[in-house]
C-alpha cells in the first residue's frame, strides 16, 4: 500500500494529545485539560461544548489526512501509526456514542436477552476500512460498549460534586480499566477476574450502588455472527448478602449443593458462583460476617478459581470477578482479626472507600441539593423542583446542615419519603454533632495528641479540600497531614 505523506510536527503533536486524552480517566482533571487543548477552548468551558468541539477538531484533522490519501493504518509507520490509531479510535467512539447509549437504555428495559447491535455492521466496516484487523475490530466494538457503560453507571448512579465523590468516581473507573487504560487494552481486557475488590463504608453510604456500577461495566465480547454481545450486562451482576443466611447454609448459597448433601437437600441447588456469567461479577455483601471456616473455602476460589458444591467432589471453574463489601472499618478488620491474613490479602487487590454523607455535605453543601433532586426523581417518577425545595427547606430549618446523617444516603431517602407523606421527620434520637463528641472525648481524657491531630486535620480537609491548605493552617508538612487524614479514612 502506498504510504501517505508524513505528518507535520504540529499535526503529530495534535494526535499525541488525542491519544493521551483518550487514555485519561474521564473523571479526572487531565482528561478535561487534554480535551480543552484539542478543542481550543478554556478548561472551564461547559463540558458539552468542550467535548463537541474536541470531536469536531479530531474529525477535521482526520479529514485533512484523508485528503492526502485514503486513511489506512498500514500506510503509516512507527509513532505516526501509533498515534493515528488512537485518533481513529477516539473518532470512532464519538461517532457511535449516541447509538451505544441508546443500546444501553434499551437493554436496561430488556433483562431477558442480549439485543441486536444495529450499528455494528457499519462500525465494523469503518474500522476495517481504516486497517484494523477482523478480531481487533470486534474487540474495539466491545471496548467502546464497555467504556460507555462504565461512564453511564458511574456518572449517573453516583450523584455528587464533593471532592470525595469525585475521587470515588475516579477510583471506580480505575477499578474497571486500571490506572493505565493502554495497559488494560493490551493485556487485561479479558483478565480482570484476577483482581478482587474490597469496598468499605458505613451502613447506607451506597456500597451496593458502587458495586453495581463496577459489576455492570465488565468487558463483554461481541459476536459478529449473531450481531449481539454474548451476554446481557443486566444479568452480569449478582449479589449475595452474607448476613441474611445462617452459618449452616451459607456454603450452599455460595457454592451450591447436590441432592442428598444434607438433611433437606431434596434437589441440586446452584450457588451464587454457578449463577454468575463468565463475564460477570459477584457482590458478597457484609463479608465481615463470614466465618473463618468459610473464608478458607472462599480463599480457594480466589487463589485457584475453582470450587465444589457441598456434597460433591466435582470441580467447577469460576470465571467471574469478586467484589466484597463491609460496614466494618479496615482498622477493625485488621486489629480484631475478623479476616484471616491470607484471605484478606487475596481479597484486597483493590480497596475503595465509599464516603459518609456528612463528609460529602461538609465538603460541598450543594451536594445535598443534588442528592435530593436525584432521590425525589426516583420516588415520584419525574423531576420536581418544588418537592426538592420543600424538603431542603425543612432539613435546613429543622435538622440543619450539620446533622450527621447516621443512616447516610439510605436515611436521606427515608427522610424524603416521610416528608412527602407527613411533612415531618422526627429522628429517634438526635446524635451529638462531631464537635460535641470531640469536646466530650477531650474532657473525658479519651483522646491522645495524635488522635486530636487526626480529627483536626480531617475537619480542616473537609472544609478546605486540599492537603496543602490543611498543612498551611495546621503548621504541618503535607506528608504528615496526608498520613493523619488517610488514617482517619481507615475508620470507614
Amino acid at each position: 500500500m502506498k504510504e501517505v505523506t508524513a505528518f507535520q510536527p504540529e499535526e503529530l503533536d495534535f494526535f499525541k494529545c488525542v491519544h493521551y486524552a483518550g487514555a485519561a480517566n474521564p473523571f479526572g482533571r487531565e482528561r478535561v485539560l487534554r480535551e480543552a487543548e484539542i478543542a481550543g477552548v478554556s478548561p472551564d468551558s461547559p463540558k458539552e461544548i468542550r467535548v463537541l468541539k474536541a470531536c469536531q477538531a479530531v474529525g477535521h484533522r482526520l479529514a485533512q489526512v484523508e485528503k492526502r490519501g485514503r486513511i489506512n493504518l498500514h500506510a503509516f509507520k512507527g509513532e505516526e501509526q501509533y498515534f493515528l490509531r488512537s485518533a481513529l479510535l477516539f473518532h470512532f467512539f464519538h461517532l457511535f456514542r449516541k447509538q451505544i447509549d441508546t443500546l444501553i437504555t434499551r437493554q436496561l428495559d430488556n433483562a431477558e436477552e442480549s439485543l441486536d447491535v444495529h450499528f455494528a455492521p457499519e462500525a465494523l466496516t469503518l474500522l476495517r476500512g481504516w486497517g484494523f484487523g477482523i478480531e481487533e475490530s470486534r474487540r474495539f466494538i466491545a471496548l467502546a460498549y464497555q467504556f460507555r457503560r462504565a461512564y453511564y453507571f458511574i456518572f449517573r448512579h453516583l450523584v455528587g460534586r464533593s471532592q470525595c465523590m469525585q475521587q470515588l468516581r475516579r477510583d471506580l473507573w480505575q477499578n474497571v480499566f486500571t490506572h493505565d487504560i493502554l495497559m488494560y487494552d493490551q493485556y487485561l481486557w479479558d483478565r480482570m477476574e484476577n483482581f478482587s475488590t474490597l469496598l468499605f463504608g458505613e451502613t447506607g453510604t451506597g456500597k451496593g450502588t458502587a458495586a453495581l456500577a463496577m459489576g455492570r461495566s465488565g468487558y463483554i465480547p461481541f459476536d459478529e455472527k449473531e450481531n449481539k454481545f454474548t451476554h446481557n450486562f443486566v444479568n452480569t451482576f449478582t449479589t449475595l448478602n452474607i448476613s441474611q443466611f445462617p452459618e449452616t447454609i451459607i456454603e450452599s448459597e455460595l457454592f451450591g449443593h447436590v441432592r442428598g448433601a444434607f438433611t433437606g437437600a431434596i434437589k441440586d441447588h446452584k450457588g451464587v458462583f454457578s449463577r454468575c456469567s463468565p463475564n460477570g461479577s459477584i457482590l458478597l455483601d457484609e463479608i465481615g460476617e463470614l466465618s473463618t471456616h468459610v473464608q478458607i473455602k472462599l480463599l480457594n476460589v480466589l487463589q485457584e478459581r475453582v470450587y465444589s458444591p457441598v456434597g460433591s467432589d466435582e470441580k467447577h471453574r469460576f470465571h467471574g470477578r469478586i467484589i466484597a463489601a463491609t460496614n466494618r472499618s479496615i482498622r477493625e478488620i485488621r486489629e480484631k482479626k475478623i479476616f484471616r491474613d491470607d484471605f484478606y490479602y487475596r481479597l484486597c487487590s483493590d480497596i475503595i472507600t465509599v464516603p459518609p454523607l456528612y463528609k460529602r455535605i461538609a465538603q460541598d453543601p450543594e451536594e445535598l441539593s443534588d442528592l435530593l433532586a436525584h432521590t425525589v426523581t426516583r420516588i415520584v417518577g419525574q423531576p420536581s423542583p418544588e418537592i426538592v425545595s420543600r424538603v431542603l427547606k425543612y432539613i435546613e430549618g429543622s435538622l440543619t446542615l450539620s446533622y450527621p446523617w447516621p443512616g447516610n444516603v439510605r436515611e436521606l431517602e427515608q427522610c424524603v419519603r416521610r416528608l412527602v407523606l407527613r411533612n415531618a421527620y422526627e429522628t429517634n434520637e438526635t446524635p451529638a454533632s462531631k464537635a460535641d463528641s470531640l469536646t466530650r472525648q477531650i474532657q473525658e481524657g479519651r483522646l491522645s495528641a495524635q488522635d486530636l491531630l487526626i480529627h483536626y486535620c480531617t475537619s480542616l480537609y473537609e472544609k478546605h479540600g486540599t492537603y496543602e491548605a490543611v498543612a498551611r493552617i495546621a503548621g504541618l508538612d503535607r506528608r504528615t497531614v496526608k498520613k493523619y487524614i488517610d488514617s482517619q479514612d481507615q475508620v470507614y
